[in-house]
């Protein structure tokens, strides 16, 4: 559970208010990121927290039961407000508190709102039923609802003064996006295809004899769905090593957030890669001291020295 927002002498009671109601939202639907960003300092940890409720809100219009059109309204809506906060319209006396936390958070932090816009951008592919032929056609969607979220956040992390490859950190961040949402497609794949959405590239699933799709607790008949599994979990572990590129250049307590975020779905992935079919059968997730144990080594810095350690390797 998120911490309670302390007092600043620096903030108003609405803004102070504003943060609380995103931090509870936080804390009581987003548990995987909950555990990363409490490693913040409290004005990063309640950015952070504007960022997530915001993009709540975006995902929920669109995974909600409402007619399509009110969700295309809704969507609309939602970029009007960021609008408005890129205009400096919202007051602290606003009624959307999540506009008011996310306001604040974007004149205290170099935030590239921008991708709130492409998170928008993902959520409408969801509704027009788009699927994905290739690889490629996929990570246009990833870098929309999870690459993004990663540039946005870098935006509260900053990077380390004199960090060696810094101008690259954007890059790398938004790969980790992917790394995550790749993970999280392969552990919803029959939630999705319940819900009538299909991510995985449809060249993937022709490869390993899966285009009939996850309509039940087996893998189509005559398929490879192991094959098919491990041949995406190669792909996110892929990503996440390029990914990782970016902790040695975060201060101690960002990084700590990041790998302990990316750690959790690292965690994932191998339970996944264990046994494929546990995601046919329910979703699949980590005990609370599990999660608790990759926060701890995300805050000792066992992966950031660990990825320092390699990237001198290479340059020697």
């Amino acid at each position: 559970m998120i911490q309670a927002v302390e007092s600043s002498a620096h903030e108003s009671a609405p803004v102070l208010a504003a943060y609380s109601y995103c931090e509870t939202v936080t804390g009581q639907q987003a548990r995987n990121f909950a555990y990363g960003i409490r490693l913040l300092p409290a004005p990063k940890r309640r950015a952070m927290s504007a960022l997530y409720a915001f993009s709540r809100r975006v995902d929920d219009i669109g995974d909600g039961e409402l007619a399509a059109d009110v969700k295309v309204a809704r969507l609309e809506e939602a970029r009007a407000t960021l609008a408005r906060i890129h205009a400096g319209a919202v007051e602290e006396d606003d009624t959307d508190p999540v506009a008011v936390a996310l306001a604040h958070a974007a004149r205290r932090f170099p935030i590239p709102l921008g991708g709130l816009d492409e998170l928008i951008d993902g959520v409408q592919m969801d509704l027009r039923g788009e699927t994905y032929e290739t690889w490629d056609d996929l990570k246009v969607y990833c870098r929309c609802v999870a690459g993004a979220i990663g540039r946005l956040s870098l935006g509260v992390f900053g990077t380390e003064p004199g960090a060696r490859g810094a101008e690259r950190a954007p890059e790398y961040a938004d790969t980790l996006g992917l790394a995550l949402q790749l993970t999280n497609i392969l552990r919803d794949v029959r939630e999705d295809a319940e819900d009538g959405r299909t991510y995985l590239p449809a060249d993937d699933l022709a490869k390993f004899g899966c285009s009939a799709g996850f309509s039940g607790p087996k893998p189509p008949e005559g398929s490879d769905f192991a094959g098919l599994v491990h041949f995406e979990v190669r792909r996110a572990r892929a990503l996440f090593a390029e990914g990782y590129r970016l902790l040695p250049m975060l201060d101690r307590r960002s990084g700590a957030c990041v790998a302990a975020m990316a750690g959790i779905y690292r965690r994932l992935l191998d339970r996944i890669e264990r046994d494929p079919e546990a995601v046919l059968r329910g979703r699949v997730s980590l005990p609370g001291r599990e999660k608790a144990y990759v926060a701890v080594r995300g805050l000792s810095g066992l992966d950031t020295r660990h990825v320092t350690r390699r990237a001198v390797r290479r340059r020697a």
